[in-house]
């Protein structure tokens, strides 16, 4: 696909350059070291009083420039007054708020240390096998709050519902089987409906997009538009009947769980050249999403302008494949943060977290020209290590609050971090001899009390800690 041209020729002037002597009478050589050489030097009263005189008209002339630049900016007058009234970015994590230079930010990026504080331990509770099959993914749902100890599994064509237990056992709840034998899911998300019943959206390989209620148990809406497989599903915490799909065919789609409507489609002219990889919402501006790829690249796109299609998507009473699905096609800011694939992605406020196989997670903070679409910078503030985590398709993930961030590695290790200090502390490593299989995702819960975590041996690890498990006995 090629990317349109945006360059305009320059426009040269037809007239032709004029030169002319600037002294009106040229004077010979003689004249000038006689004039030279009857000039006396000043003294120290008359050199001071000659710089105070030109120090008094440069300011003179420093003042008139700018009320003649603040007299020109008359037609920008309504953009000033509109740019006073903006909303205030959005602030720094409360304890990041508080450093300063060589402290992580703002200077060279803070590397994390991998000796564990043990500020928190925790023990191996439980192992739960489903099959032979690996597990892709694995999530709390912290969409509705009477479910925050439920999660959910998905691995081949099966989708899995679970509660923890106070004694650190799981209690399968429910599970869901593909019609779909050659199905196999690698995402799933929390979402609900309008009246706030619960949802599992869940797809893989095969392109279609399950939803199934957990209320009754059955599946309820199936989603066709992608044209390849799907690599990450995203619900938006401040609307969570809308969710993002993250797809091989290079795109990412916008979708209404009630109405079953494919709202928005991010590719075309700036989009990603490869397999979009996962995918997220800002947790504050509804607008905002980001999402990056194997074409090495995170991208920050927006849904403003479009925002009034968002709103018909709840009150359309057509046929879902009637809806006028709009392309945005250029996002607000790509960046390379890092030199391979990028396989996941989330908001940190107004910062990003991004991994690669690179053996680390970077914290950095994407700096966009609002006048220039497409434009902008990058800051990259910290690195949190994660050693033999050199395979993609390895995901970490945050408790509700993110205050700390879990990611396992192609060992069965899983490394725990506090996210929001600078330099990052690594809070513990967990390992156990029965995990020795590469960890595809972990799942933090509410309060970060427990950690799930799920992998290609097809079985599901419950970490408690040890403070929190001793209290519930």
């Amino acid at each position: 696909m090629s990317t349109p041209n945006d360059e305009t020729p320059l426009v040269g002037s037809n007239g032709k350059m004029q030169y002319k002597s600037r002294r009106k009478n040229a004077t010979t050589p003689e004249v000038v070291t006689r004039r030279r050489s009857q000039r006396r030097p000043i003294t120290p009263a008359e050199a001071e009083a000659r710089a105070a005189t030109a120090f008094a008209d440069a300011a003179a002339a420093s003042k008139a420039w700018a009320e003649r630049k603040g007299r020109g900016r008359g037609k920008r007058k309504a953009a000033a007054e509109e740019e006073k009234q903006a909303p205030e970015p959005q602030p720094l994590p409360a304890r990041m708020a508080r450093l300063g230079p060589g402290q992580g930010l703002g200077c060279e990026a803070a590397v994390g240390s991998l000796a564990p504080s043990r500020s928190r331990e925790y023990k191996l509770c439980s192992k739960h096998t489903e099959g032979k099959r690996p597990l892709y993914a694995i999530g709390f749902n912290f969409i509705d709050a009477r479910y925050y100890d439920v999660f959910a599994t998905v691995g081949g064509n099966r989708a899995t519902t679970y509660r923890g237990l106070p004694d650190g056992n799981l209690a399968v709840l429910q599970a869901y089987i593909d019609a779909d034998d050659a199905q196999s899911f690698y995402t799933l998300s929390w979402a609900c409906d309008l009246d706030g019943t619960p949802l599992l959206v869940a797809a893989g390989s095969n392109a279609v997009i399950r939803v199934i209620n957990c209320a009754t148990e059955k599946l309820f809406k199936s989603f066709l538009g992608h044209g390849d497989s799907i690599n990450e599903i995203r619900t938006q915490p401040l609307k969570p009947s809308l969710f993002i799909s993250a797809s091989k065919d290079e795109s990412v789609r916008l979708w209404n769980v009630h109405t079953g409507i494919c709202i928005l489609i991010f590719a075309g002219g700036g989009g990603h050249r490869n397999e979009v990889l996962s995918v997220d919402f800002h947790p504050s501006d509804i607008y905002r999403i980001a999402s990056c790829g194997m074409d090495n690249t995170v991208k920050i796109w927006s849904m403003k302008e479009f925002w009034p299609y968002v709103e018909k998507s709840f009150t359309w009473t057509d046929l879902p494949s009637k809806f006028p699905t709009k392309f945005v096609q250029f996002p607000l800011m790509t960046s390379v943060v890092h030199s391979n694939y990028v396989d996941c992605t989330r908001w940190l406020g107004d910062f990003i977290l991004s991994k690669s196989v690179d053996n680390e997670i970077v914290l950095w903070e994407p700096k966009i020209k609002e006048q220039g679409p497409g434009e902008g910078s990058i800051d990259v503030l910290q690195k949190y290590p994660v050693p033999d985590c050199d395979i993609w398709f390895i995901k970490f993930s945050c408790d509700f609050h993110f205050n700390q961030l879990a990611i396992g590695n192609r060992e069965g290790k899983i490394y725990v971090w506090e996210v929001q200090a600078s330099p990052p502390v690594l809070i513990t490593r967990l390992s156990s001899p029965q995990c020795k299989m590469p960890i595809r995702q972990t799942a933090v819960s509410f309060d970060g009390s427990t950690i799930l975590a799920c992998g290609e041996d097809g079985s599901i690890y419950r970490w408690d800690e040890v403070e929190h498990q001793a209290a519930k006995n």
